[in-house]
Protein backbone atom coordinates (compact mmCIF):
# COMPACT_ATOMS: atom_id res chain seq x y z
CA UNK A 1 0.00 0.00 0.00
CA UNK A 2 1.79 3.06 -0.81
CA UNK A 3 0.50 6.80 0.09
CA UNK A 4 -0.10 9.50 -1.85
CA UNK A 5 0.99 12.70 -1.79
CA UNK A 6 -3.07 14.32 -0.38
CA UNK A 7 -3.34 11.21 1.81
CA UNK A 8 0.42 12.56 3.68
CA UNK A 9 -0.93 15.48 3.81
CA UNK A 10 -4.36 14.44 5.49
CA UNK A 11 -2.03 12.56 7.87
CA UNK A 12 0.09 15.55 8.74
CA UNK A 13 -2.69 17.53 9.05
CA UNK A 14 -4.13 15.23 11.42
CA UNK A 15 -1.34 14.69 13.55
CA UNK A 16 -1.03 18.50 13.61
CA UNK A 17 2.34 18.27 11.93
CA UNK A 18 3.58 21.46 9.96
CA UNK A 19 5.39 20.00 6.81
CA UNK A 20 6.52 22.35 4.23
CA UNK A 21 5.93 21.53 0.20
CA UNK A 22 9.90 20.66 0.34
CA UNK A 23 9.39 17.94 3.62
CA UNK A 24 6.44 16.40 1.97
CA UNK A 25 8.37 14.29 -0.95
CA UNK A 26 10.60 12.94 1.73
CA UNK A 27 7.93 12.23 4.52
CA UNK A 28 6.10 10.44 1.74
CA UNK A 29 9.30 8.18 0.77
CA UNK A 30 9.92 7.57 4.28
CA UNK A 31 6.36 6.45 5.21
CA UNK A 32 6.22 4.28 1.99
CA UNK A 33 9.33 2.40 3.17
CA UNK A 34 7.71 1.82 6.69
CA UNK A 35 4.86 0.79 4.87
CA UNK A 36 6.73 -1.47 2.60
CA UNK A 37 8.85 -3.12 5.44
CA UNK A 38 5.39 -3.43 7.71
CA UNK A 39 3.92 -5.48 4.33
CA UNK A 40 7.19 -7.45 3.71
CA UNK A 41 7.05 -9.14 7.61
CA UNK A 42 3.82 -9.89 7.39
CA UNK A 43 4.83 -12.07 4.41
CA UNK A 44 6.70 -14.05 6.49
CA UNK A 45 5.14 -17.81 7.03
CA UNK A 46 5.09 -18.02 10.90
CA UNK A 47 2.77 -20.81 11.19
CA UNK A 48 3.50 -23.38 13.89
CA UNK A 49 5.54 -20.54 15.89
CA UNK A 50 4.89 -19.74 18.98
CA UNK A 51 4.67 -16.01 19.96
CA UNK A 52 7.09 -14.85 22.52
CA UNK A 53 6.32 -12.87 25.98
CA UNK A 54 10.01 -11.59 25.70
CA UNK A 55 12.33 -11.80 23.11
CA UNK A 56 15.30 -13.55 25.34
CA UNK A 57 13.13 -16.06 27.06
CA UNK A 58 15.21 -15.86 30.11
CA UNK A 59 14.43 -16.27 33.55
CA UNK A 60 15.80 -14.06 36.25
CA UNK A 61 18.38 -15.20 38.54
CA UNK A 62 16.92 -14.81 42.17
CA UNK A 63 18.42 -14.88 45.45
CA UNK A 64 17.04 -17.37 48.25
CA UNK A 65 14.76 -15.27 50.10
CA UNK A 66 16.05 -15.81 53.77
CA UNK A 67 16.24 -13.58 56.38
CA UNK A 68 20.35 -12.47 56.73
CA UNK A 69 20.21 -9.71 59.43
CA UNK A 70 19.20 -10.08 63.20
CA UNK A 71 15.71 -8.39 64.11
CA UNK A 72 16.76 -4.90 65.64
CA UNK A 73 13.99 -2.85 66.34
CA UNK A 74 14.44 -2.60 69.94
CA UNK A 75 17.90 -0.88 69.25
CA UNK A 76 16.40 1.37 66.61
CA UNK A 77 13.52 2.48 68.31
CA UNK A 78 15.16 3.39 71.70
CA UNK A 79 16.81 6.45 70.45
CA UNK A 80 13.28 7.70 68.88
CA UNK A 81 11.62 10.11 70.61
CA UNK A 82 8.16 8.32 71.17
CA UNK A 83 7.18 5.01 70.50
CA UNK A 84 4.14 2.57 71.04
CA UNK A 85 3.53 -1.14 70.38
CA UNK A 86 6.74 -1.38 68.04
CA UNK A 87 5.58 2.14 66.06
CA UNK A 88 7.08 5.30 65.52
CA UNK A 89 4.59 7.98 67.12
CA UNK A 90 4.79 11.29 65.08
CA UNK A 91 3.19 14.57 64.98
CA UNK A 92 -0.21 15.03 63.59
CA UNK A 93 0.47 16.86 60.39
CA UNK A 94 -3.13 16.68 59.04
CA UNK A 95 -6.44 18.19 60.90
Amino acid sequence: MALERTEVEKIAHLARLGLSDSELPQTTATLNSILGLIDSMQAVDTDGIEPLAHPLETTQRLRADAVTEANQREAYQAIAPAVESGLYLVPKVIE
